[in-house]
């Protein structure tokens, strides 16, 4: 239990370490990032963090961001819950008469028209609120669009829109409209632990020094709270590199130049502090197809996604045979990535995988597969089609969901072979480059072994695992080939099942 002495501690070590994890985005060319402030002077309940970008960056909707005010909130545990009514409640952001709904109308008056407003919890949406089903799985925005669709959701939307229009003494749902666009809900947001991983990765792409994963301390609490005592809480890209060079952050010059292209394709984007990694001319941003992580409908995958995929690759290959890969992309798009990057392109290729420690390079040859457990197999009739289907599961599962489409969408599949590890799907369940390539190799061998003679069979790939295991399984579409991959609503916002995307032939 966290006692009433340290609770005040991690609290401000949460907000600190939140603006070092963007902080050190201004010494990143690419990320836009020209200004962060620490506890700025307002707007009031807003001033945690406020986050400028020069020139101003994209999100899901049509105009672009230039800055984004923070409120953060820390708990001692991860058990609370808040729904659309806490946002009316001045107790739930710990003040005496103002809601955060009010502090957003009136950070409003002052802040830039195309700014956004983040609010940051450690705490969940519950489940079942309206609010659930309001934030955006791309960006963390209200989906203003359903918020105000007359027609979806009626009476539980304008249950929400009546209680906060009303709250706000606001006359109309176009006033609300412009007081709520740009909110951004961050719920279950990283815990300490977490956001120390993220940071010393981060620091070490730019070159700082942080601590050593084996220390007790965390030297940048601290020394975000002298700052505070020196009143330091401005920093510009010239300021901030100044800082770490009077603290001594800078790590010595590396000797060898990284060798490796980083290059970024993105069909979502993340929290701004994401937006990092490669040049702009060498990432392809396919944010424009899509509406949060879900196709346009006059959209096609095969037409519209996948040829500027294969010709951005192609591009890079020319550019360096030595790539550094980040897929902010969809599944489908990390096994198209591979058929493109497989061994006869010459390349070779680390890759980029996020997760609950930061993101993290992995690599085929990293030494992650020695002792790491492969896939059980089963294999199950379905009737007398020639087709098959792959339920490859390390992060969830995925064995019941495939199944039920196939049994509604896909009666030319006769066998649903499962592909599941010992311990169970959860988000850490592969190591590491070399783990994802082993297993990637086992699917591979064991849909060649059962195909046969006839190599002409379709397979049908239903995944839920890392994006680079299906980068490793993409390089080995000759063996399972021709095939076709799925899409599922993970995120509960779209049709709760699958979708077709790409098929490799």
């Amino acid at each position: 239990m966290v006692d009433s002495v340290t609770a005040p501690w991690h609290g401000g070590n949460y907000q600190a370490r939140i603006f070092w994890q963007n902080a050190f985005n201004l010494l990143m060319n690419q990320s836009g990032v020209v200004e962060v402030t620490f506890e700025a002077d307002g707007p009031k309940a807003f001033d945690d963090l406020v986050v400028k970008y020069d020139p101003p960056i994209p999100r899901s909707g049509p105009d672009r961001v230039s800055a984004d005010y923070h409120q953060i909130k820390w708990h001692t545990d991860s058990a609370g819950r808040f729904g659309y009514e806490d946002l009316i409640s001045p107790e739930f952001i710990g003040a005496s008469s103002v809601s955060l709904l009010q502090r957003l109308q009136q950070a409003r008056v002052t802040a830039p028209a195309s700014a956004h407003f983040s609010f940051m919890t450690t705490y969940r949406i519950k489940d079942g609120d309206p609010l659930a089903r309001l934030v955006s799985a791309n960006d963390h925005t209200l989906l203003l669009e359903r918020l105000f669709d007359a027609k979806k959701d009626r009476r539980a939307m304008g249950k929400v829109r009546k209680l906060w229009r009303e709250h706000l003494g606001l006359g109309s749902d176009d006033e609300l409209k412009a007081v709520v666009r740009g909110l951004r809900i961050f719920e279950g947001y990283l815990s300490l632990e977490e956001l120390r991983t993220n940071i010393n990765c981060r620091a070490q792409a730019v070159g700082v020094l942080t601590s050593n994963a084996t220390d007790s301390d965390f030297r940048l609490d601290e020394l975000a709270r002298q700052l505070k005592v020196r009143k330091l809480n401005v920093f510009t890209r010239e300021s901030f590199q100044q800082l770490c060079r009077d603290e001594n952050l800078m790590a010595p010059s590396q000797p060898v130049p990284d060798s490796f292209l980083p290059i970024a394709i993105r069909s979502f984007l993340g929290p701004a502090a994401d937006i990092v990694g490669a040049a702009p001319h060498n990432t392809l941003l396919l944010t424009d197809e899509f509406r949060q992580r879900y196709l346009h409908d006059d959209r096609d995958w095969q037409r519209d996604v996948r040829p500027k995929v294969e010709a951005f690759l192609g591009d890079t290959v020319r550019k360096s045979g030595q790539l550094r890969l980040i897929l902010d992309a969809h599944a489908s798009i990390a096994l198209l990535a591979g058929t493109v990057l497989d061994a006869k392109s010459g390349t070779t290729v680390h890759l980029v995988q996020k997760g609950r420690v930061g993101a993290r390079a992995w690599r085929a040859d990293d030494g992650t597969a020695d002792g790491a457990p492969l896939f059980d197999i089963a294999a199950e009739s379905l009737g007398s089609g020639r087709e098959i289907a792959l339920a490859i599961s390390a992060s969830q599962g995925t064995r019941a969901h495939a199944a039920a489409y196939i049994s509604e969408h896909l009666p030319t599949v006769g066998q649903l072979v499962s592909f599941t590890l010992p311990g169970g799907p959860n988000q850490q369940s592969i190591a590491g480059g070399a783990h994802a390539s082993i297993l990637a190799d086992q699917i591979a061998n064991h849909i060649r072994e059962i195909k046969g003679a006839d190599m002409d069979i379709l397979v049908h790939i239903f995944a839920a695992v890392p994006n680079s295991l299906l980068f490793y399984l993409g390089q080995q579409h000759r063996a399972i080939a021709p095939c076709v991959v799925y899409e599922f609503d993970f995120d509960r916002q779209g049709n709760k099942s699958y979708q077709p995307s790409f098929e490799i032939t």
